[in-house]
């Protein structure tokens, strides 16, 4: 009686930690890439089930490229992926190739928890290079679902900042993200109450400054991206949600 009271116990905790999950397998997103009404490309992040050396691991693939007119300026094919554990939340491989008006890359990071060093391999250049690594390192892709399920905003102000260790390509650094506060934002699907971050990014060839990105996310358990804009060195970007599917939890849509 006592081994069976502990395995209920046991099964009812992971249950409820599976649906504090914000994503799972079969989550997919559609984002419109635009500058105003004109669209630039399209990009997409699906999340599936699989093993990567024995461990069961969350594949999340993203992908992103443009489209009509906007090929011939500037023509992006870029593939992401990332291997989540689905435990700890933490990467065991990431693989960018990417091709941006002609700059390729084609890199797979492999990452060792028990050593913090990571193997990368750099298909285009044919080289290998291990390279130490933060505890707990996420990669840019893992970084969005980590903070996705570890995000605490029950008690969140405005102005208060996060900061996460990230490995990118071969170098570590710091992530920050600041909290802007709470909106409303009508989408495609209706009113939907966000909450509002601003990432640091790298200021120079892209961005205009480090405070140039603008996310917002459903203000819910899914914490949905459904809006992203960028300042860039050369006029305003903007991604929005367009489709999704295979949500962990119901979808909160304001009626009037």
């Amino acid at each position: 009686m006592k081994k069976l009271l502990v395995l209920l116990i046991l099964l009812q905790v992971s249950t409820i930690s599976a649906q504090k999950r914000a994503y799972g397998d079969g989550e997919w997103f559609k984002f419109r890439v635009h500058y105003g009404f004109i669209t630039a490309g399209y990009a997409t992040l699906q999340v599936d089930n699989t093993v990567l050396n024995g461990r069961e691991v969350y594949h999340v693939k993203g992908e992103g490229r443009t489209v009509g007119m906007s090929k011939w300026f500037f023509n992006v094919e870029d593939y992401y992926q990332s291997y989540i554990d689905k435990e700890k939340d933490i990467p065991y491989r990431f693989i960018r190739k990417i091709d941006e008006g002609g700059h390729t890359k084609d890199i797979q990071i492999d990452f060792n928890h028990k050593t913090n060093k990571a193997t990368i391999n750099n298909k285009k250049h044919n080289t290998t290079e291990v390279v130490d690594f933060p505890k707990n390192a996420q990669d840019m892709v893992s970084a969005f679902y980590y903070l996705r399920n570890h995000l605490d905003v029950s008690e969140i102000k405005t102005g208060e900042t996060m900061d996460l260790d990230m490995f990118f390509d071969k170098e570590n650094f710091k992530f920050r993200l600041k909290f802007l506060g709470r909106e409303t934002l009508d989408t495609e699907f209706g009113k939907v109450r966000c909450l509002v971050f601003r990432p640091y990014v790298q200021a120079g060839r892209v961005f205009k400054e480090k405070e140039s990105l603008t996310v917002w996310v459903s203000d819910d358990e899914n914490k949905i991206p459904l809006l992203i804009k960028a300042d860039l060195a050369v006029g305003s970007l903007k991604a929005t949600l367009t489709q999704f599917r295979g949500l962990q939890h119901s979808f909160k849509i304001i009626v009037d």
